[in-house]
Formats: structure tokens, C-alpha cells, sequence
């Protein structure tokens, strides 16, 4: 069917995602591809010691987002926008919105980003045993609780940036398992939050006698594919400003980052994953069994369909290999050469597939900011070698591209060595896939796993909420999201695969060692500086 007609019939699926510094939306057709697209840039904030978004912004954000989307259908269609098959809403994972009775916000909004749970967090961990993160939304709770704060007493409903979202368009108390996988454990046979531990914290806040028990007061878990109700008149009024837009639209799930994320590289299904590259890294693996034991590492979340996740999450990955290639441009300038920056990455990173598989025996630590992952609260970036290692451009690009996984790889080890799990493939996505074929040599190496990289991966979290929006509408014809989305969405699409190459293999572990030993010298330079 003719696009413009598409989209004047309403056969068409919305996707709007909550990052956290772009606000993006996406409008697809029934074969996931993208017909028109908006954005709206945003900023948290730091106030009174919490990291935060006020709730006005979030509406401002994404009123302005639909209404960018609502431009670009115009200039492309001369289409005006009044019905949708069916839409969903998706933002960042974990953090803490509180509402009373009377749906007030109880306290600012906290975000994942704040690290102010940690007695909570640890307790929560042994008590359950299995790992609660700092970000997640419970261990907000549970800390509040601790801190003896005024407004626990009055908590009627709990959720996520996503689950706020979709209250208000909806009027629904939902969210997608994957989003709520961040707030509470999931029980991954019953697709619910986890009855045994939610007993346990019950009985842990009993004394402080609240009126409400935790089951009253998260929302209502949905899987994939479930109708999480209509976008009501008030809904519609709240997005779109200009009033055209009809109420009554179906909305799937709401869902966080992570499961976005796993949607739109199609990596939903046992034994795959993904690991996704930028300012920091993290990788998420389908798991075919439950792990042994309880590793502070590893968050465990699932996919939108309800299996199991094991999560590596890293503060740093690019931002020091980048500032390593912007001192590289500044001389180029020096010298009065301007180079393209594109190119001088591509030059720089291919440079590195010329130097020795383990770097030399130079060392690289990233650390712009702490990383739990190993061990570290700060950071301080460090590059460091012995006299007579081979120090060239070749193995000091080399050096700063395995760094920016190394921390991921030891995590992910934990996974690989410890529990067996096993993998298949991984799609890779964000900035240091950019230069064809060196992060995903880099990456196969550390994960010692073929890895992909597709051509929608640069599509993102907003086109993943929207391809959750279409399956809910023709879910019958599947057997599933894994089989929707690999047959339907990404049947044909070229993409290309990269096996390990075993030299790097058995380099990027000789570098590891070194690493591992030597974070002893990142401690002494946190300490000194």
C-alpha cells in the first residue's frame, strides 16, 4: 500500500522511547520499516543530590517529540496524522517514581543514575539472594524506607519512567516483564514478580506498619503481546497538542531500554544476545537455565517475552578512546592538515588490526568514572607500559579499542567460565561498530562468539517499542516474538557476521591478564589524583 495512504488509513505503529539525553519517536508500517521519525533533546538534572527529569519536561519532551514526528510526516506525506494501529512507550530502566491516592508525585523522580541506595541494595541482595542493583526501582523503595522518609507511608503506586508514561496516556498500572524485571525480581516460570521474595519484604517493612503491602503497590506485569489498554481522550489531548489525534488507539506494554534494545537487534530468542557500545557498554545474554549462583556483577532481567537475561552493564567504553583520537586530530590540525574526523577514526582504528594480538604488552585502563564491575566507586584514565614493550600506533590503538571491552569482558567471563552459558551470536550496535569490521573483530575476541552487525541497529530503542506496538496487533500469526520478529521483520536483511579469530582470542586474554593484575596501578591513580 501506498505510504501516504499507510498512514491516512492509521495502518501504521508508533514508538516513542525515553532516553536519557534524546527523546526519540518512530512511525513504522506493518514490516517494521521506519516512515517518518522525531526527536526531542533533554537533560537531567542535579538537584538536591538526585539526578532527575521534573515531570513537566517529561511532557514538554514528549509533546515536542510527536510533534517533530508530526512535521516530518507533513514535509514527506502532506499527511495529517489522526489514527495509529496501535502505538507503545518505552524510556531508561530502574529509578523511582512514588505517587499517593490521589495520583500526586510524591518526591522528585529519581533516575537510575543516582547511586544512593547502597545500604538498601545490599541488604535487599542477601536477604533475597539474588543481586539487586543500586538503579533498581525496589531498592529506591527499601532506602526511602530506611532513611525513614515522610512520604513511604503514603505511597499508593510505584514505577518506572515508562510505566509513569503509560499511566497517563492510558490510565493503566501496567508494564512490560522487562521493564518490571528492573523494578522487582521476575519468577521466570510464572512471568510474575517473584511471590517468595515479595513475602520477604513484607515481612522485612512489617514493623513500620504502612497501610500497604509491596503487591499492592507495583504495577500489573504484561507480557509481549498483551493489550495494555487504549490511548483515552485525555491521553490523546496530553501527546498531541494540536488536538487531531483519536483516542481509542491500542497500546501494547510499556517497556524499558534493555528490552527495546533486544527487540531491534533481534535478539530475543535463548543462546543470542546483544552488546551495545557508546559512552558506555553493556551486554545482555538469553539464558537457557537459571545461574548457580548470585554474581554482583550480573543483573538479571528479561527479554519483553519473559525469558531470562543475564545483563553486564559497564560505565565506560568510548570516551577515552575518543579523546585519544581527538588529541590525534588536534595535531593533524597543528601540522595544518584537516582531516575528516570519520576518516581519522577509520585510519586509527584499522591501524590497530596491524599490531600485535595481546597490544605489546601495552595497558589501557578507561575509567572516566567508576566501574562496579571491577571494583572501582572513581575513576581515573590511565595509559601504562613496561620500557621494552613494543609501543607503536598500531598496538596503542589496540590497546585503548580492547580496553573499551575489557571491563565487559570480565564480566561477561563470569558468564562464559564459571556458568557455561553458551552463545550463538551477538549483535552488536552503537558507536564502535561505526568503522566497519574493527569493534566487531575487537568484540568477537573478547567474547571469543561471532558477532553481528545489522544495518537497522543504528535504528534503536524507539524503533524496537514500535515492532512491540506491531506485534501486539498481529501476534496470531506467530509463534512468538522470537519467531515475529527473525521471519517477519528481519527475514532477508543483510547484515554481516564476523567469527572469532583465535590469535585475537589468545591475545585479548593475554591482555586481560595484564589488565587484572595491573588494576592495582589504577587504584594507586584514583588514590593519587
Amino acid at each position: 500500500m501506498d505510504k501516504k495512504l499507510l498512514i491516512e488509513e492509521g495502518k501504521t505503529f508508533l514508538g516513542i522511547e525515553l532516553g536519557s539525553t534524546r527523546i526519540k519517536g518512530v512511525l513504522i508500517d506493518e514490516k517494521g520499516a521506519p516512515l517518518a521519525a522525531g526527536s526531542y533533546e533533554w537533560e537531567n538534572q542535579y538537584v538536591d543530590g538526585i539526578w532527575t527529569y521534573s515531570l513537566e519536561e517529561v511532557w514538554k519532551g514528549m509533546q515536542g517529540c510527536y510533534q517533530d514526528l508530526l512535521k516530518d510526516v507533513k514535509e514527506q506525506y502532506g499527511v495529517t496524522v489522526t489514527k495509529i494501529g496501535s502505538m507503545g512507550f518505552s524510556a531508561m530502566m530502574h529509578g523511582y517514581l512514588a505517587f499517593d491516592k490521589e495520583d500526586n508525585l510524591l518526591v522528585p523522580f529519581r533516575t537510575w543514575r543516582n547511586t544512593i541506595t547502597e545500604e538498601a541494595a545490599s541488604k535487599l541482595t542477601k536477604e533475597f539472594n539474588y543481586n539487586i542493583p543500586q538503579r533498581w526501582s525496589i531498592a529506591h523503595l527499601y532506602q526511602a524506607i530506611l532513611n525513614k522518609e515522610e512520604h513511604v507511608k503514603d505511597v499508593a503506586f510505584f514505577t518506572t519512567l515508562a510505566g509513569y508514561v503509560h499511566f497517563k496516556l492510558t490510565g493503566q498500572r501496567v508494564l512490560g516483564v522487562g521493564d518490571a524485571s528492573g523494578m522487582f525480581p521476575i519468577d521466570i516460570k510464572s512471568g510474575d514478580y517473584d511471590k517468595t521474595m515479595i513475602n520477604k519484604f513484607n515481612k522485612l517493612t512489617e514493623a513500620e506498619g504502612f497501610a500497604w503491602k509491596l503487591e499492592d503497590i507495583l504495577p500489573k506485569v504484561l507480557t509481549a503481546g498483551e493489550n495494555a489498554g487504549e490511548l483515552t481522550k485525555e491521553g490523546a489531548a496530553l501527546l498531541d497538542v494540536t488536538g487531531n489525534l483519536q483516542a481509542g488507539i491500542p497500546v501494547c506494554p510499556p517497556e524499558g531500554d534493555a528490552g527495546t534494545g533486544m527487540a531491534a537487534t533481534n535478539s530475543v530468542g535463548k543462546r543470542t544476545g546483544n552488546v551495545s557500545a557508546g559512552t558506555s557498554v553493556f551486554a545482555m545474554i538469553v539464558l537457557e537455565k537459571e545461574l548457580t549462583k548470585v554474581y554482583p556483577q550480573i543483573d538479571l532481567v528479561t527479554t519483553p517475552d519473559g525469558a531470562l537475561v543475564a545483563m553486564v552493564h559497564c560505565n565506560n567504553c568510548t570516551s577515552d578512546l575518543n579523546a585519544w583520537v581527538n588529541i590525534f586530530d588536534e595535531f593533524a590540525q597543528s601540522m595544518g592538515s584537516r582531516v575528516d574526523k570519520n576518516k581519522l577514526f577509520s585510519v586509527l582504528y584499522n591501524k590497530a588490526m596491524e599490531g600485535d594480538a595481546d597490544c605489546g604488552g601495552l595497558i589501557s585502563y578507561n575509567y572516566f568514572s567508576g566501574e562496579p564491575v571491577t571494583g572501582f566507586d572513581e575513576g581515573a584514565p590511565l595509559f601504562v607500559r613496561k620500557a621494552e614493550d613494543k609501543f607503536n600506533l598500531a598496538n596503542f590503538m589496540r590497546a585503548h579499542l580492547y580496553s573499551s571491552l575489557a571491563a565487559l569482558k570480565a564480566g561477561l567471563d563470569l558468564l562464559f567460565k564459571e556458568e557455561a552459558v553458551e552463545v550463538d551470536e551477538m549483535f552488536g550496535h552503537g558507536g564502535l561498530f561505526k568503522t566497519k569490521g574493527v569493534g566487531q573483530r575487537v568484540a568477537a575476541a573478547a567474547m571469543n562468539t561471532s558477532v553481528s552487525v545489522m544495518e537497522t541497529a543504528g535504528e534503536g530503542g524507539a524503533w524496537g517499542i514500535a515492532l512491540l506496538a506491531a506485534y501486539m496487533q498481529n501476534k496470531e500469526d506467530w509463534e512468538g516474538l522470537g519467531d515475529y520478529l527473525k521471519n517477519k521483520i528481519f527475514a532477508g536483511q543483510s547484515g554481516s557476521s564476523m567469527e572469532p579469530v583465535k590469535e585475537d582470542v589468545e591475545g585479548f586474554e593475554k591482555f586481560m591478564k595484564r589488565y587484572m593484575d595491573g588494576l592495582a596501578i589504577e587504584h594507586a591513580a584514583v588514590d593519587a589524583l
